[in-house]
This record gives C-alpha cells, sequence and structure tokens, in this order.
C-alpha cells in the first residue's frame, strides 16, 4: 500500500520505496546513535496529533437547504448555496454576508470558484448554470445545454475547462470563455452526483446514483476505468485527492473510501458517521493535519486521521443533516452547511494545542 502522507506534493512518484502506511509500520526503539532522518522524512508526529476544531461562526440567511459551501482559492471568501436558488458570498473572517447572487430561477445544487477566486459557477435545477463575476455580483455568462436538473460543476486548475453533470446521466465539458459545450458524454444512467478534474486536468472522475465511479480522459470523452462500490453502497460524492493519485468517494452505506483509481483498490475506508440518505460530501484537510472530513445524517461533523482511519474530533452544533463540508485552503478552518430545519453555516476554527 503506497504511503499517503504526501498527498499535495507535486511529485509522488518516489513511492517504491515507502509500501507501508504509517500505522502499520512496526514501532522499534531507535539505535542510541541513530543517523538523522533524510530531510524528506515526515515528523514522526505527523498524523498523530489530534484537531481541536472549536465553532467560530454560525452564519445565518438561507431560506431553504444549504446544498453546497465553498472556499475561494485565495481563502477570503465563502459560497454558498441551496434551494433558495441565491448564491451567498460571507466572510468566513467575520462571519458577515458580503452579497448575494441572484438570477436562477430553481434551486441550486453545486457551486465552484476558479483558481482567481474571480468568478464563481453554479450549477441549478433550471438546467443552467451561470458563471458570475463574484465583486459585482452580475451574471458573465448563463451555460444552456443540459436539458435536466444540472446537480455538480468544477472548474479545472487553469479554469479554461467547467465540468458539469446532469440528473439525465450527462456530463458536459464547457469551454468557459465561449460559453459553450465542447463534449458532451451519456457517462451514467442515473443522476451524475460529482464531476472532478485531476490537477492536470487530463481526467474526470465521476459518480452516480447508478453506484459507479468513473474515470474519464477530458480530451477523447472516453471511460478509462469503471470503479463500482457493493450493491448497498451507492457512491454519491467523489473527487481526486490534492496530488490527484487517490480518489476519495462517499455512499449510502454509511463509509467513505480512498481508491488508488490506477489499481482499483480500496486503500482506506472510513466509518462512524451515518450517511443512507442524503449526498453528502466529504473532504481533505491538509493545512495542519491530515484529516478527512465528512457532514454526516446524526448533524455532527466528522474528522477522521487518513492514516490510522481514527476519528479523532466530531463537531456538534448543527441541529439537523449536515450535507456540505469545506476546507480552507490556507488555514485550519472548516464550514459546514445544514439542510432545514437547520439551515445555518458554520465555521469551525482549530484553536491548536494539545
Amino acid at each position: 500500500m503506497n504511503h499517503l502522507d504526501n498527498l499535495g506534493d507535486s511529485t509522488t512518484d518516489d513511492e517504491a520505496g515507502s509500501q507501508t502506511t504509517e500505522d502499520e509500520m512496526p514501532h522499534r526503539q531507535a539505535p542510541a546513535a541513530a543517523p538523522p532522518p533524510p530531510p524528506s522524512a515526515p515528523a514522526p508526529s505527523t498524523g498523530r496529533e489530534r484537531p481541536h476544531y472549536e465553532l467560530r461562526h454560525t452564519l445565518r440567511g438561507h431560506a431553504e437547504s444549504i446544498s453546497a459551501v465553498k472556499f475561494s482559492p485565495d481563502g477570503t471568501l465563502l459560497a454558498s448555496c441551496g434551494n433558495d436558488r441565491v448564491v451567498k458570498i460571507w466572510s468566513p473572517f467575520t462571519g458577515e454576508l458580503i452579497r448575494n447572487l441572484n438570477g436562477h430561477t430553481k434551486g441550486l445544487s453545486d457551486i465552484a470558484w476558479t483558481s482567481d477566486s474571480v468568478h464563481l459557477a453554479s450549477a441549478s435545477d433550471d438546467t443552467t448554470i451561470r458563471i458570475w463575476e463574484v465583486d459585482t455580483g452580475l451574471t458573465l455568462k448563463t451555460l444552456k445545454g443540459h436539458t435536466s436538473y444540472v446537480f455538480c460543476v468544477n472548474y479545472n486548475n487553469a479554469s479554461n475547462l467547467l465540468v458539469s453533470g446532469g440528473c439525465d446521466g450527462e456530463i458536459r465539458i464547457w469551454n468557459v470563455e465561449k460559453g459553450k459545450t465542447l463534449k458532451k458524454i451519456l457517462a451514467h444512467l442515473d443522476y451524475v452526483t460529482a464531476v472532478h478534474f485531476n490537477r492536470d486536468a487530463s481526467l474526470i472522475v465521476s459518480c452516480s446514483l447508478d453506484g459507479l465511479i468513473r474515470i474519464w480522459n477530458t480530451t477523447t470523452g472516453q471511460c478509462l476505468k469503471t470503479l463500482a462500490e457493493s450493491h448497498d453502497a451507492i457512491c454519491q460524492h467523489v473527487q481526486f485527492s490534492p496530488n490527484s493519485k487517490y480518489i476519495l468517494s462517499t455512499a449510502h452505506d454509511s463509509a467513505i473510501r480512498l481508491w488508488d483509481y490506477q489499481t482499483s483498490r480500496c486503500l482506506k475506508t472510513y466509518v462512524g458517521h451515518t450517511n443512507q440518505k442524503f449526498c453528502i460530501a466529504a473532504c481533505f484537510s491538509v493545512t495542519g493535519g491530515k484529516w478527512i472530513i465528512s457532514g454526516s445524517e446524526d448533524n455532527k461533523v466528522y474528522l477522521w486521521d487518513l492514516q490510522s482511519r481514527e476519528i479523532v474530533q466530531t463537531l456538534e452544533g448543527h441541529t439537523d443533516v449536515v450535507v456540505a463540508v469545506a476546507t480552507h485552503p490556507q488555514q485550519n478552518m472548516i464550514a459546514s452547511g445544514s439542510i432545514e430545519s437547520d439551515l445555518s453555516i458554520r465555521i469551525w476554527t482549530d484553536r491548536g494545542g494539545a
């Protein structure tokens, strides 16, 4: 099993010598005159420190169930969307509402930022994707082509491509500048609930309520690989790890899985939360310790140690199902969003210390 510490590294092809994960390494007494570790070796405590997240702000304003929360890549803003047809832009540091992005005529399922934090895309049940200029609140483009609800959306790192998934099983790849469909893929037999580019945008991962995770060649639209969860594990969220070597999936058997998609092997399974009904997202946290973070149908946010799979913290305060979570790109900060009857977004920060 490959070492999973360096999820954000740009070069991860040097792993042949570390075929065990940290928690599987034998614990031996070091010799008295042990040589210093090589510079690339992780600190012994990495992955063993516990997080200490505490509630910092509670953001209220959405009138119907929240579906997504996303920090801007520069870390200055938080966007949220929900069934009330509005995208809200907040300050994660003060908790204040900065502006509303109005224009969609039906509820929203997903949002995605451009890498420069200037524009935001939103996916709606009105069958359109809107691209917003966040500072002005204006719609720059309305992307039309989906014939049914648009459930998920993501930019590539260069932010010149957008990928979207619909409830008719279709994936579309868009030229952002022209606002036109580049490629239409009949990808799944049910709702496409998540789509995500890898780091160089050569691949797209998708998942669907048909139970399948699929990897696509962005250029050709060809399906390169299909990963199947067990029959009771309908997948409903999927994403590449920051270094694009792994895939993180959530499923309705109350389990989150980390896959090596090149070998089709499930490397880790994270359990303890409840997820049997809703589309609940999970995400990586790599700003401090290496955690997996997810919402849950028991109204909590769960944090697991990526290596040991141990639950290291649960965040309590929401009063309904937590369907959306996001991690700040630079700081130890988590945003979580809940459905009716809660309707709040909560900002959690790690106070540090032992």
